[in-house]
This record gives C-alpha cells, structure tokens and sequence, in this order.
C-alpha cells in the first residue's frame, strides 16, 4: 500500500521533501511550480498530485482541509459511471444498450415522452439520452418538480437518442435509478460497499429526490483525499492496493471518446472527459477534478470554490493547462 493514504499534509510536507530527503534539482523546481501554481488560483481550495507513488504535492487552503468533505458536484456522474460498471462486473447488467423500458419499466410515466423506454443505458452514461436538458437554466424547475424520473423522461427529444452530447444530469439521475432498480440497493448502498469499501473511505448520505431515489450526478461530497483515490483507481485501469474493484474491461469502454463536449471540446466517455494529452477527468462546476493521467502515472485531485463557476474558456481552462503544464511534466 502507497505510504501517504491517511496522511495528512501541509505546506511544511514541502519544505521538509526539499531539504530532508535530498529531492533533485529539477524536482524541486518542478514542486515549486505547482506551488506557485496552487498560490496564483484563490478559487482553489486543495490540489494533491500523486505521480507512481509518490505524493509530490498536497496543500488545502482554508476553509477546505484535505479530510474535510467537499461537494464534488458532477464528478458525481463519473462515481456513477463506476457504478454502473461494477454492476456489469457482477452480471447484474448484461447489455451497454439494454433501455429503460427492460430494466426499469416502473420508472416510466404515464406521460413518458413517446420513444423514452427505449433509451438506452449507454445513452445515459454518455449524456446523449436526446431528451431536453435538466442542467443549465434548466436545472432549478426541475429539482423543484415533484418527481425528478418523470420530468425527465417527459421533456421533448430535441436530438436523437445516441446523437449528439446534450450535458443533463437528468440523464444521469436516471441511469442511478434504473441501477437501484436493478440491484435492489439505493445509490448510497452501492457507492458504499462497492466504492467505498474496498478503497477505504466514506460516502456520506447526499441529496435525494422527492421519490427517495439519491441524485445520480451531482451533490455527492467526498473528502480530497478519498478524491484521490478515486483518481488512483482510474490511473491504475479499476485497481486500487493490488485488487480489482471495478473490471480493466469496463475501464477501457469507459474511456472511449463516444462523443463531444460542445463547451470544452473535450471527447466523453462513459461519465469521463478524456483529453487530447492523455488524461481521463471527472469534472464539476466550481473547479471539482478527479484526473488520471495512466500514461505518465499520475493522479490527480483538485476541490474549488463550489459557489464559483469554471468555465472552459476561464478557470477550468486553467486548470487544464495546470494538468497539460507543470502536472504533466512532472519527472
């Protein structure tokens, strides 16, 4: 097991790193780059940068703390994606394009937009279920309706199921109730002992619909340190301390380009963006990041302001020049 899980660090963890353990030159250069780096984003609020394994940088800003929980947002839809691979992994689920009227007919309303049973989970999982958004301007009426399942599956098509990426939580939301219904175990439970457990860290309650079900991509918190796990579980193709939790096979599915964000220009996957550099990345609003760089062996986790946006072309565009810049030429 890598030395630091549990560990707590400061900035006194650098300065001891620099003079105590004799870090090369170079390193040391490249570590107060990511100083400087930290310094300059007061939106920031923690960074930690694992390369093999190795902590090379660790550092939360007041009021965050790298053990206190932080809302992940729609980094969430990624943990679900994870979700939904674990129950492929066990046979629960048989079929990427198996539809909602197969799995999880009990969901569908009365007024079900016509067409919506037959979209699929692999249509969820890549955000191009084709329904109208839930996300954006969107999002307020809809966590205000009275059933979050039905609002969603009775907006309009405005694209073709398996078209284009239209960014809707909705869509996600959905996939996390046609897995509850299948396995018989809410989103928590599955997180818990599914995620949770073999990674050793705890997944509090979260939001929940009107109807009990937990929100499926978004509002999740985790602490920074459980966030990097995470991203060490995706870097390390679904292991974690020398164990399987979710399968190499689902992995490789998961970090397909399938589609396009129209926003950053990024691929997506199965819940994850997947840059031109090499990294796989859940993203939420705010600054949340969960990054895997397999290649160079790195993982990385970033918490943010969560009341702030990050827009592509502003802070989450710096953030991935951080990721493409001094995080990636990290000797």
């Amino acid at each position: 097991m890598p030395k630091f899980w549990g560990m707590v660090y400061r900035r006194s963890f650098l300065a001891l790193s620099a003079a105590s353990l004799a870090t090369p030159f170079l390193a040391r250069a490249q570590v107060n780059d990511l100083v400087a780096a930290f310094d300059a984003f007061p939106q920031m609020r923690s960074l930690q940068v694992l390369k093999g394994d190795d902590l090379v940088f660790a550092e939360a800003r007041a009021p965050a703390s790298l053990n206190r929980f932080a809302n992940i947002k729609s980094v969430s839809k990624s943990v679900v994606s994870l979700l939904l691979g674990s129950a492929f992994d066990r046979g629960e689920l048989t079929s990427i394009n198996a539809t909602i009227g197969e799995l999880a007919p009990r969901l569908l309303p009365a007024n079900a937009t016509p067409g919506a049973e037959n979209i699929t989970l692999q249509d969820l999982v890549t955000l191009r279920a084709g329904l109208e958004r839930t996300s954006g301007a969107n999002y307020g009426p809809w966590v205000n309706s009275r059933n979050w399942i039905s609002d969603a599956l009775s907006r309009p098509f405005v694209a073709e199921p398996g078209g284009r990426m239209l960014y809707s939580t909705g869509s996600t939301h959905i996939l996390g109730a046609v897995l509850s219904e299948v396995t018989g175990q809410s989103l928590l439970q599955l997180a818990r002992e599914r995620l949770g457990t073999p990674l050793g860290i705890e997944i509090p309650p979260w939001t929940r619909d009107p109807q009990g079900y937990y929100m499926g991509g978004n509002e999740m918190a985790l602490r920074p340190t459980a966030m990097l796990k995470l991203a060490t579980l995706v870097r390390d193709n679904g292991r974690f301390d020398g164990a399987e939790v979710v399968s190499g096979n689902w992995m490789v599915a998961s970090t397909q380009g399938y589609t396009q964000s129209n926003w950053s220009g990024l691929a997506y996957g199965y819940g994850w963006f997947l840059s031109r550099s090499g990294y796989v990345l859940g993203r939420g609003y705010g600054g949340q990041v969960i990054a895997a760089h397999p290649a160079q062996r790195l993982a990385i986790a970033i918490t943010s302001d969560p009341t702030l946006p990050a827009r592509s072309n502003g802070y989450f565009g710096d953030l991935v020049r951080l990721l493409d810049g001094p995080i990636l030429g990290l000797s």
